[in-house]
């Protein structure tokens, strides 16, 4: 729960903060420098054990730094979100259909842009 609210945070979203913290420092942070540049009154303990499950996934690395450590994203955000993606779309009983209901959803930019990705794509 947070402490602010009283509500939990949705799944994942914890995990999600601690990300974009470490994707926006250059170089490592250790879980105390997480916490602070999460601004939220989060314990010690609980960003450590996030920051401990994002190296048991193998999405952050991790170094000594003095008793503890200091972690660091080793994939980028773009590189998650796609395959964040595949695993939703590779989750769905039907895939055309949770193709055809992606497509359905998206703005004519966004349309546009998706066509030129594939045609790039095709030409490798």
């Amino acid at each position: 729960m947070t402490e602010r609210t009283g509500r939990r945070r949705p799944p994942g979203a914890l995990e999600n903060e601690v990300l974009a913290a470490l994707w926006a420092h250059d170089g490592p942070m250790t879980p105390a420098q997480v916490r602070d540049e999460l601004g939220d009154d989060l314990a010690y303990t609980t960003v450590m054990t996030t920051l401990s499950r994002l190296y048991e996934k193998g999405l952050v690395s991790r170094t000594n730094a003095g008793r503890g450590y200091a972690y660091a994203p080793l994939v980028e955000e773009a590189e998650l979100a796609a395959s964040r993606m595949q695993a939703v779309l590779d989750a769905g009983p039907d895939r055309a259909e949770v193709l055809t209901r992606f497509v359905g959803s998206l703005d004519s930019d966004d349309e546009k842009l998706l066509r030129v990705l594939l045609k790039r794509v095709r030409r490798r």
